[in-house]
């Protein structure tokens, strides 16, 4: 193994409570019904302008308008409701000190994406790769593979950790490995109907996966 890719919202942070906030703030401008939390939980993982698709009424046609503001809104926020996740910030230090290349891979926007990764873990990460508007969202496997050919590494020697269907699916079609993050978003079951078949339900249970990753695969 010499590199971890890991999905951002529900893996590495807890954002939910900020895009809930911005999402419920933008929709309640347009006068549409407000979303809650358990609603946004399950509309989160696949890119921002697919939960704003998810959280409009049915058949409203004015998706990238809404997104626009979702997207400006969101971007200017302070994150003041985020957090890391108990654990997280030492598992990635300790893999940046053993020398192993760390990648953020995420379906957010690029700009959300930096300003989070610089608040909350800044200079450990090799790579932030958000939604740019230059590759496909996930599960599609490009931007993964294009992350592990700018840091030289081979496919086969790449970790993907992630909480959201999209990263169990994303690490299939990249043709990578993957570790599903429990403490996130989804559940168990749904991760496993996935095609998730490796899981750590904590940061700490992770870096023991990650340290024996060789013996175990």
């Amino acid at each position: 193994m010499q590199a971890v890719f890991f999905d951002l919202d529900g893996t590495l942070l807890d954002t939910l409570p900020d895009i809930a906030h911005s999402l419920n703030a933008v929709l309640a401008s347009f006068g549409y019904p407000v979303c809650t939390p358990a609603q946004v939980r399950t509309y989160v993982g696949d890119g921002a302008k697919k939960l704003v698709s998810r959280a409009i009424p049915q058949g409203a046609d004015n998706v990238d308008e809404v997104y626009e503001a979702f997207r400006q809104n969101y971007g200017a926020s302070a994150h003041g409701r985020t957090v890391p996740y108990a654990g997280m910030a030492e598992l990635l230090k300790t893999l940046k000190s053993r020398g192993t290349k760390l990648a953020v891979i995420t379906n957010k926007p690029q700009e959300a994406a930096q300003t989070s990764i610089q608040k909350f873990y800044p200079a450990l990460f090799d790579y932030v790769g958000g939604d740019s508007g230059n590759f496909p969202c996930k599960p599609d496997p490009s931007l993964t593979r294009y992350v592990a050919l700018t840091l030289r590494v081979p496919l086969k020697e790449c970790v993907f950790v992630g909480d959201g269907e999209a990263d169990v699916r994303t690490a299939q079609n990249a043709g990578v490995h993957g570790v599903a993050a429990l403490w996130g978003y989804r559940t168990r079951e749904q991760l496993t109907q996935a095609g998730a078949t490796q899981f750590a339900s904590s940061p700490a249970e992770l870096a023991k996966i990650l340290a024996n990753f060789r013996k175990i695969n």
